[in-house]
């Protein structure tokens, strides 16, 4: 296992990628720097989609293509095994549609959920599944559990709908050989509802087998502390908790409804606290992987690095099975097929969809990708490197 991680070398980092895709993709990520270009982009979307214009067959060739695996489970099987067969890179498939806040939506959703399920338990590609809450329940429901306010007797049923589908996703990955299931992030106000839910489930199955992630977002300031609990939730119940490490994705929304309600923002000071933050909550995991199962979500170099370091450190082989690094689907490639390429357990979130629905997923892509601008950048300095050694540019 080498110490240094080289994520500069370009023809592991796009083995799976042809001349076309790769000029294709620096015209996207050269659209995508400027801020201005991706909301109106947004704008127009909206319009075409409300007035049934034929914008999906310019989409599907572009940004759909670039950031997601396909329209349905069958569309992702051929990225799914062209990461693999090219790099040994894994996959999630997350269904990243964003629908109605309704029951019956919920209930598809859940339905859509099982059928990944079933789709992924016998392939050593998919390793995990991966839900977001609120695609089986409303926000305010778990906000209002969160500030443990009296439901009345609607939500009352809702929530407890809520519960039964968090129940029967986990207990259909649990009756799988291997898959894992990752519970992914909300906002703050949703938080202790969440992980009371994941927390109960994580008791329940994995005893055995470090079955349930919750997922921690260190950009909150008190997440280290949460850390902290779950080892002891460990010592209590004799489980191992798995845990997604993230930054996280809701800065601006969480400082906005702080500032408009009055109170001190969870979120760390600037991005220095934010980077210590997750920097220790990475150096407690690591130091305690008798409790942990660990999930590195990010597309930062220098934090992939400390991991490749951290195992080095405490003598742990790159295959260890407790450690997994994950990046997004037609994101930092160099770090994914590098880490994979020196050893290491490296999974890619493939989202997939109907196009329009998966949308407001999309635009959330872009948005990140403009307010981030170093992350446009490194994308397009690496393909051009990639494409003077193919000497096609």
């Amino acid at each position: 296992m080498s110490e240094t991680i080289n994520f500069n070398n370009t023809e592991f980092a796009f083995s799976s990628k042809s001349n076309y895709e790769l000029k294709k993709a620096i015209i996207l990520f050269k659209l995508l720097r400027y801020g201005s270009l991706t909301k109106i982009g947004k704008s127009f979307l909206k319009f075409a989609f409300k007035v049934k214009l034929p914008v999906e067959g310019i989409l599907r060739k572009t940004i759909f293509s670039q950031f997601c695996g396909g329209e349905n489970l069958l569309d992702c099987k051929s990225e799914i095994d062209k990461l693999f067969n090219k790099g040994l890179v894994l996959s999630i498939l997350d269904y990243s549609v964003e629908g109605s806040q309704s029951e019956k939506s919920f209930d598809d959703n859940l339905d859509t959920l099982l059928k990944v399920c079933q789709f992924s338990k016998n392939q050593k590609e998919i390793p995990f599944l991966v839900f977001k809450p609120t695609g089986i329940g409303k926000l305010e429901i778990f906000r209002k559990i969160s500030e443990n306010q009296i439901l009345d007797k609607s939500e009352c049923e809702q929530w407890e709908r809520i519960k039964k589908r968090f129940e029967t996703i986990c207990l259909a990955v649990s009756k799988t050989d291997t898959l894992k299931v990752m519970v992914d992030a909300e906002e703050s106000w949703a938080h202790c509802a969440v992980d009371r839910l994941t927390e109960e489930m994580m008791v329940k199955y994995n005893k055995t087998r470090t079955v349930v992630f919750t997922t921690v977002q260190l950009y909150l300031r008190h997440k280290l502390d949460y850390l902290k609990d779950l080892k002891k939730l460990s010592e209590q119940h004799k489980i191992r908790i798995g845990v997604k490490l993230v930054r996280g994705a809701y800065m601006e929304k969480e400082r906005n409804r702080a500032f408009k309600m009055g109170y001190k923002s969870p979120i760390c000071q600037d991005k220095a606290a934010t980077d210590k933050n997750f920097n220790d909550g990475l150096d407690y995991v690591l130091d305690n992987l008798d409790f942990f199962d660990v999930f590195l979500g990010t597309h930062n170099e220098f934090s992939c690095k400390r991991l490749v370091r951290g195992l080095m450190v405490h003598n742990l082989k790159s295959t260890d099975g407790r450690i997994w690094f994950g990046q997004l689907f037609g994101m930092s490639d160099n770090i994914s097929f590098n880490l994979s390429q020196a050893g290491y357990n490296v999974v890619k979130y493939v989202p997939f969809g109907p196009i329009k629905e998966v949308m407001p997923y999309l635009i959330r892509r872009a948005e990140e990708n403009s307010s981030v601008g170093s992350q446009s950048s490194r994308e397009i300095e690496l393909i051009k490197k990639e494409l003077l050694r193919r000497k096609v540019l």
